[in-house]
């Protein structure tokens, strides 16, 4: 019994492996360059959302002939007489203008733009082709140097690169050989430390003392988001530029009427709605993964049905012979090309629909972000994070296959004459039909008349559809009364109801399928039948016999 047990729980804990593997092996795609395809290292946020390295980005550039407009985005310090702990006591104590003081500098035009030369008329806007929407995206006047760093996305690739990785132990730095395993590391010193390297190099009493430690790492960022045009910390969002800015940014003229809130409020509006989001489409797996099977087999359907379409087209055609080969050839790369268009649409909804399963790379990249409690971080991560988010969810809820299986429209017309065999192409339904007005009328019966457009496809039967409109509407989708395969180009509703308006409208039908519905008429039935309707009638159901016989 004990070792029934025991495998039962080792056969759990092992499935709880294989998920967590496979759910961490699918977040790896949320996770690569799309220029490079590595891990993304100092990831810059462009202004479509989409991430990129900065190595990458400013190769990119270069390849564009930008020369000069990288600049460092990076609010990193490069080197160790850049830190904050080495600068000099009066620029780190140095105060802040005060913001009214700087409103006026501002509107009377003292000074420049940051990236902006004196006397320049015409800056250079700088633009980016971005590699993930493959469109250009407008950098402004200072290239690359005016991007945030996605800090966020750097700390949930290194938690990744240490979830994945065995044995890779980060040593210590400043160790003598053989280098112990770090326990600390220092984001002003930008290195790790063993606990006896960390007290060595942080003697107390001294400056370095009052460095905060950190989890080893090697990649050291700074600790919060800076604006990268003032260097300062950000502490407001800007809903109208859906941009991240700094006191100084506060108040720009750019910013003038702007709608800012503090970024604490920003940072929990958006947690709550991708929170939301998430619950919701983790709730809806059942619904995920019923759509996905809906989705193959409309892909199996789509492949059988044209299959045999093109099986039925090369039939009929290699009964006209030698002349129509040269037809059946581009019929059937019509075919092909229409086949393999549905077919990669529906593997591309399939694709996306596999996104929003529990084990997926965006469900698991959208629960690493919520780990985030760096509040401007987790908003310039968010963002981006939960337009994909709202769209996945939207596309959940308003499910629809992206293409039909049905290669009904691929029928062939095989009667006609070989002098039309250059035109021979795919039948095509019927177009809608046109109500005659003149010979459509109501009495004590209903005589609808109508006739197909010129050159339209010949239609085997018809559809007839009325309802009243003068009722009470009930709920849910609107009832129509239908006459099914009605032969020729007019038809006869008997008994109906007396003093009512009914509206009236025709599709034709052939080999194809349905056309579309003519335009509603609407007529209007008189009153209770008296001896004068009742002559009415009989007039008028001879007119309908004598234009039958005419016909």
């Amino acid at each position: 019994m004990a070792e029934g047990e025991d495998m039962q729980t080792f056969t759990s804990i092992m499935d709880a492996l294989v998920r967590i593997s496979t759910s961490m092996k699918n977040m790896e795609k949320e996770l690569l360059c799309p220029v490079c395809q590595e891990m993304y290292k100092q990831p810059l946020v462009l202004p479509c959302t989409h991430n990129v390295c900065q190595a990458c980005a400013r190769e990119v550039l270069g390849q564009q002939g930008y020369i000069g407009h990288g600049g460092d985005p990076s609010s990193e310090p490069t080197s160790p007489a850049s830190t904050p702990s080495t600068r000099s006591p009066r620029l780190s104590r140095r105060t802040l203008p005060k913001p009214d003081r700087l409103d006026r500098l501002l509107k009377s035009g003292f000074g420049t733009y940051p990236g902006r030369k004196r006397g320049a008329l015409h800056p250079q806007v700088i633009m980016f082709p971005c590699p993930a929407c493959q469109g250009d995206v407008e950098l402004g006047e200072r290239g690359l140097a005016g991007l945030f760093r996605n800090l966020t996305l750097e700390r949930v690739v290194e938690r990744y690169r240490q979830s994945v990785s065995v044995g890779g132990a980060i040593l210590c730095q400043l160790c003598k050989p053989p280098p112990l395993e770090a326990t600390k590391g220092c984001t002003e010193c930008r290195a790790t430390f063993c606990n006896e390297c960390f007290k060595l190099f942080h003697p107390w009493g001294t400056q370095k003392a009052q460095h905060e430690p950190t989890l080893p790492t090697l990649s050291f960022r700074p600790k919060g988001l800076m604006c990268p045009d003032h260097k300062e910390e950000v502490t407001h969002y800007c809903k109208t530029c859906q941009r991240l800015v700094c006191q100084l940014c506060r108040v720009r003229r750019t910013h003038s009427g702007h709608k800012i809130t503090p970024v604490l409020s920003a940072y929990q509006a958006l947690k709550d709605k991708l929170t939301k989001s998430l619950t919701y489409i983790l709730g809806n797996q059942d619904t995920v993964q019923t759509q996905i099977c809906e989705l193959e087999e409309a892909v199996r359907h789509t492949e059988v049905s044209g299959q045999q379409a093109k099986e039925e087209v090369s039939q009929l055609v290699r009964g006209l012979g030698a002349v129509l080969e040269e037809k059946r050839a581009s019929l059937l790369q019509a075919i092909e090309e229409c086949q393999q268009e549905r077919l990669a649409r529906l593997s591309a909804q399939i694709q996306e629909h596999r996104s929003l399963l529990d084990g997926s790379g965006l469900v698991g990249y959208a629960q690493e972000v919520l780990k985030e409690t760096d509040q401007p971080c987790f908003v310039q991560a968010a963002k981006q994070l939960h337009n994909r988010i709202a769209r996945a969810t939207e596309a959940l809820q308003t499910f629809r296959p992206a293409a039909s299986s049905s290669f009904r429209h691929c029928q062939l017309d095989v009667g006609r004459e070989m002098k039309l065999l250059t035109e021979l192409n795919f039948l095509r339904v019927p177009e809608a039909p046109v109500i005659d007005t003149q010979r459509t009328f109501a009495y004590d019966q209903i005589f609808l008349c109508w006739r197909l457009p010129p050159h339209s496809p010949p239609a085997w039967h018809y559809t007839v559809e009325f309802r009243r409109t003068d009722v009470p509407a009930q709920p849910g989708p609107t009832r129509w009364q239908r006459r099914e395969e009605v032969r020729g180009t007019s038809a006869l509703l008997e008994n109906p109801d007396t003093g009512s308006v009914y509206v009236l409208r025709v599709r034709g039908c052939n080999k194809a399928g349905y056309g579309e519905y003519s335009e509603d008429v609407h007529l209007h039935t008189p009153p209770a039948p008296g001896i004068q309707n009742l002559a009415r009638r009989g007039v008028a159901c001879l007119q309908f016999q004598l234009l039958g016989r005419l016909r």
